[in-house]
Order: C-alpha cells, then sequence, then structure tokens
C-alpha cells in the first residue's frame, strides 16, 4: 500500500511539473530598463476587491472579443495600484491593446493610453499568460529593490500571445 501510495504521488508530482515546464514555468524572465512606446487599450475599469466577480467578467471579456476577432489586438491591461500593498483592493483598465486610436470601440469600452518616451522597468517571458503575470511581477520588483530604482504603482501588462507576456512599470525621476 504504501509503495503505490508513493508511485502515485510522484506520478501526480511529475505531470504537474511537466505541465508547468510546458507551460513555460521554469523559463527565466528578462528584466531591462527601457524608454516606453505608446500603447492603446480598449477596455474598462474597474476598481475594487480582487475577488469580485466582475473582474473575472472583464477578463473574459475581453478575451472572448479578441478570440471572435471582434477587436484587432491583444490582451493587455493597465494597473493604477499594487493590489498587494492595497490588501486586494485593485484599480485597473482590463481590455485589449489595439493598434492605435481609431479602432471602432465595443459597447461599453472606452480608449486609454500608456505614455510613451518614459522611463520604465520591463520584464518579459515566453510563457503562458495563466503563468507569467506572477513571475513577471516578482522579478520586476525584485530588480527595483535590488537596483534601488523606484516604481510608480502604474504598471502595463500586455499578452501578445499566449505564449508570451510583459509587464512596464513606470520610473519615479
Amino acid at each position: 500500500m504504501n509503495k503505490k501510495f508513493l508511485l502515485i504521488i510522484f506520478l501526480i508530482l511529475a505531470i504537474g511539473f511537466g505541465v508547468y515546464g510546458y507551460l513555460g514555468g521554469f523559463n527565466q524572465v528578462q528584466v531591462i530598463r527601457t524608454t516606453s512606446k505608446p500603447v492603446f487599450v480598449a477596455g474598462k475599469y474597474f476598481a475594487g476587491n480582487m475577488q469580485d466577480k466582475a473582474l473575472g467578467t472583464y477578463f473574459q471579456e475581453a478575451a472572448k472579443l479578441v478570440e471572435d476577432k471582434k477587436v484587432a489586438g491583444y490582451l493587455g491591461n493597465i494597473y493604477y495600484n499594487n493590489p498587494e500593498e492595497a490588501h486586494d483592493s485593485i484599480q485597473a483598465f482590463i481590455g485589449i491593446v489595439v493598434p492605435d486610436s481609431t479602432v471602432q470601440l465595443p459597447a461599453g469600452y472606452e480608449l486609454r493610453q500608456w505614455p510613451g518616451s518614459q522611463p520604465v522597468v520591463q520584464a518579459s517571458i515566453n510563457a503562458h499568460f495563466f503563468i507569467a503575470p506572477n513571475k513577471l511581477y516578482s522579478s520586476l520588483f525584485d530588480y527595483a529593490n535590488n537596483n534601488k530604482v523606484n516604481l510608480k504603482k502604474r504598471y502595463l501588462e500586455e499578452f501578445p500571445d499566449k505564449r508570451y507576456g510583459r509587464v512596464q512599470a513606470q520610473v519615479t525621476e
């Protein structure tokens, strides 16, 4: 009985590590200092608790618009605070990175711009967007802490495809 139990546990762990690796969980995050480019995001603003069902609905709605090709672009969000520091309260603009400001917006959506020509710290990884955010943010904050870089509480997330993600944080002067 003990050997069977250990074998089952080993198989479950092996499958779990295999899936994690396949999704890019073992890939390294690259962090650089750079200058931002202007980015247009079509989306909806959300302020509230991270457990609020509306937040998930906004993400799903944006993903469906991209998947159905009703809006040209890819998933992207602008965050105006760090939820970990704000006790699970989030201020975010959830939506789709679009090519320019002339895009036809879906009902209920508005357009916001991430400013260009700003100093930023950027983290990127080749990993599925289920795994990427946690790895990106922890690497971004570690880099800022280790290099004594002060970040504004403003972040741009971009997921140009399902297996690549990047986050930019504006740097305070």
